[in-house]
């Protein structure tokens, strides 16, 4: 059976590349062309749109987009996902399964005009065994490294059996699928995540930073990080100050990886997502402040474990 897949950046590119590996047939489409030209050396078919895509692929289609600007575009633009049933195509994919990191309550909008969409256009009943919303939001965690190994965590929002039938192609790609409730709630999760996260890394450069300066290797103060109190992912998996480990951005002056300008765009929907709960994130506003500061020095496409050079003036540990 066909999958396809939308959205080919750092992630989705290595994704689809684990899907390949597990044999599917992928149909593939991102608006930077080249960007598909691996996955298309490797037997995947280029669509010329997310229609076409959606026209092509039999088993499911998945996303992995920006933004939740380019999520609505993909699925409700007028050469989106839904555009199909309604210049009288026949939409064959059963589910669709979004792992960008957006609002949740874009995620639920989609989730109600995909169903509204299908049915709306005369498409065939939902199986029973898929029931509404049958799009199901699935953000991940675990970076470029978790997405190359296979390794990544998925914070799936939806029905309980749309969500068991996504669960063999997410396997591919990932070791965890958390289902996590509701439509939506898999980017709430994904969220609170990424601002723990943005927290922790701010946390862990501060203080090794601080370390060089009061004249402290910073490998040394990592290895009493990772076996005392302040151990975190930031600390012992995905350090930010060069040469202390290797295959990290860090090690390869914060290329690829997870840019700081989404890392400021998942902490603006966190704050945005407080205020519609009245909810308080007053650590995740100063961070996103030091991301701002990031950005505005022009290291917005850097990965964010950058903030260790860019915001605290760290230095490399080889230095």
């Amino acid at each position: 059976m066909s999958v396809g897949f939308i959205g080919l950046g750092n992630m989705g590119l290595r994704m689809a590349k684990n899907l390949l590996k597990h044999r599917y047939q992928l149909v593939v489409y991102d608006r930077n062309q080249p960007a598909a030209s691996d996955l298309v050396n490797l037997g995947a078919v280029f669509a010329n749109s997310p229609a076409e895509v959606a026209e092509k692929s039999e088993e499911a289609i998945i996303t992995m987009l920006p933004s939740s600007q380019h999520v609505r575009e993909v699925y409700l633009g007028a050469e989106g996902i839904f555009s199909l049933e309604a210049s009288g195509g026949e939409f064959r994919a059963p589910l669709l399964i979004d792992c960008s990191t957006i609002d949740p309550y874009t995620t639920r909008h989609v989730a109600d005009m995909a169903l509204q969409t299908r049915l709306a256009a005369g498409a065939r009943a939902i199986s029973e065994s898929v029931p509404s919303p049958f799009l199901i939001d699935a953000p991940v965690s675990g970076g470029i490294v978790g997405a190359e190994a296979a390794t990544l965590t998925f914070m799936v929002g939806g029905e309980e059996a749309a969500v068991d039938r996504a669960r063999a192609i997410l396997e591919c790609m990932g070791k965890s699928v958390v289902h996590c409730g509701a439509s939506g709630n898999g980017q709430a999760a994904k969220l609170c995540n990424n601002l723990a996260l943005a927290i922790s890394m701010a946390g862990v450069s501060e203080g090794l930073a601080l370390g060089q300066k009061l004249g402290l290797d910073p490998r040394l103060l990592s290895s009493i990080f990772n076996s005392s109190s302040a151990r975190c992912w930031s600390s012992d998996t995905y350090n930010p100050c060069p040469g202390v480990m290797p295959g990290v951005p860090s090690a390869s002056e914060y290329n690829g990886g997870f840019a700081a300008s989404l890392m400021a765009k998942d902490l603006h929907l966190a704050s945005a997502s407080a205020g519609s709960c009245n909810g308080k994130t007053p650590m995740g506003d100063a961070v996103q402040q030091l991301y701002a500061e990031m950005i505005e020095k022009g290291a917005g496409a850097k990965d964010f474990s950058g903030i260790f050079q860019h915001v605290y003036n760290g230095e490399s540990a080889t230095k």
